[in-house]
């Protein structure tokens, strides 16, 4: 007896231990066999605690989401917009309407505690935790100006403030004459304490831009404590989401490109130089690249051309009709897009989740939302859009959506705008909507072996 209770146990052990491999080898064969992890495909209702449930939740909201997936509401913020999560935990969230940064701390089972982390900002936007020796600071960028503060973990105010950027452009420069379409500034900083601020276009398309003092629609590096500002790269017409691939020191940009573009071929269609509604839909595309130091994007000059065989990998360009239709700029000078996204997109906050603690089977890409357009016939974007990397040729794959359902395509109706996301350190991706005032949390309902 004692002898076949042994063997039944060591049977039974066997056959758990077989079914675990089974299970590990699936999840190896999902990315590894079939390429990609698996996309959004089921539609889940999303988690709402009670006292959130005001407008758009006074009714029942939905998300597609991958398999194994929920979605829930975190947070109620009006108008949210960037997020850092700080190193004990803490999430900040930068809200321009009200010149605030933040704080959201958790709360055990309660609602999570909001309060303010800094006011009296003029448009406050971007946010990065960046550590310098021994010391944390937070970077916090302004309309005109870039701050930063000492941190020390557990500090739910902001102190020790350091304006370290003065003079950036704003609707506040006497030349622009109180219009700034772009103002809001978005940065990074690199392993070796660089800091890099994006100053996007004043405009649509326009020549202005690339001869001011600094120069708009261009990214420029300084030290970490703001000194020897220099021209890093332009022709990137608003690069809201600013990321460093984990590991080096490559930056990467998802960037907003221009509206109503003529028809830039002298062709038989006769369109030539003409706003057609169905070109300006498609084109141009939205752009995800990567950003080399002396770099030329092309805006407003030359635009990405998706209309090619590589479609919307490493785009040639076409000239602008408005602005270089005799060719006076080189658009084969220019540093070709690696990736487009549909045009209109609009694509804000940017991060790679390598090194994070989301779930395996997606952690070795980038994710971006994409915010929605607003001149387009047929609505696109109003989603998270998850790029695959492939590690091997440093390239981005085939993009798919990780995220969607803010957008009802029967009736155009939109609820949601998603900008940015975040991981926390429980391994969630955090989601900012400014359209309906929600910090959405994507959980993974299955134990990750890499965590």
């Amino acid at each position: 007896m004692v002898a076949f209770a042994l063997k039944s146990t060591q049977i039974l052990g066997g056959i758990l231990a077989t079914s675990l491999l089974s299970l590990m080898s699936l999840e190896v064969l999902t990315t590894s066999a079939l390429g990609n992890p698996p996309p959004a495909s089921v539609e889940t209702k999303v988690k709402v605690p009670s006292t959130m449930k005001f407008a758009p939740f006074n009714t029942d909201r939905y998300l597609k989401v991958p398999p194994n997936f929920s979605a829930s509401v975190y947070a109620r913020i009006t108008k949210a917009r960037f997020m850092a999560v700080a190193p004990n935990g803490d999430l900040l969230v930068s809200q321009p309407s009200t010149g605030k940064v933040l704080i959201v701390r958790p709360n055990g089972s309660k609602d999570p505690i909001i309060s303010d982390f800094v006011t009296g900002l003029r448009r406050p936007h971007d946010i990065v935790f960046h550590k310098i020796d021994n010391t944390t600071y937070v970077y916090i960028s302004e309309t005109h100006q870039i701050n930063r503060f000492i941190y020390k973990s557990g500090d739910i105010v902001a102190k020790n403030r350091q304006i370290v950027v003065t003079g950036l452009p704003d609707s506040s420069t006497p030349e622009l004459k109180s219009f700034y379409g772009h103002e809001l500034k978005n940065i990074a900083l690199d392993s070796n304490h660089k800091l890099y601020v994006s100053i996007a276009s004043t405009c649509n398309a326009c020549k202005e831009d690339t001869v001011s003092t600094p120069k708009r629609g261009a990214i420029y590096q300084y030290n970490a404590n703001g000194t020897n500002q220099r021209l890093f790269a332009q022709g990137l017409r608003n690069a809201e989401g600013l990321a460093f691939l984990p590991d080096t020191n490559d930056l990467w940009v998802v960037v907003n490109n221009r509206d109503n573009i003529a028809y830039p071929f002298n062709d038989s269609t006769g369109n030539y130089g003409k706003i057609i509604r169905s070109y300006v839909d498609n084109h141009p595309p939205e752009e995800f690249t990567k950003v080399r130091d002396g770099g030329n994007y092309g805006w407003p000059f030359c635009n990405p051309n998706p209309d090619t065989p590589t479609g919307l990998n490493n785009m040639p360009f076409d000239r602008d009709y408005q602005l270089n239709r005799d060719g006076g700029v080189d658009c084969n000078a220019m540093d070709r897009i690696n990736k487009g996204i549909q045009a209109h997109s609009a694509p804000l906050g940017l991060t790679f989740l390598q090194n994070t603690k989301f779930p395996s089977l997606y952690s070795s890409g980038a994710v971006t939302g994409l915010h929605g357009s607003w001149n387009r016939q047929r609505k696109t974007g109003y989603k998270i859009a998850y790029f695959p990397w492939n590690s091997t040729t440093k390239t981005l794959g085939q993009e798919m959506d990780l995220v969607n359902g803010w957008l009802i395509p029967t009736t155009q109706e939109v609820w949601g705008r998603p900008v940015d996301m975040v991981v926390d350190n429980q391994g969630n991706l955090l989601i900012s909507d400014d359209h309906s005032g929600t910090i959405y949390k994507l959980s993974y309902l299955l134990s990750d072996i890499k965590n």
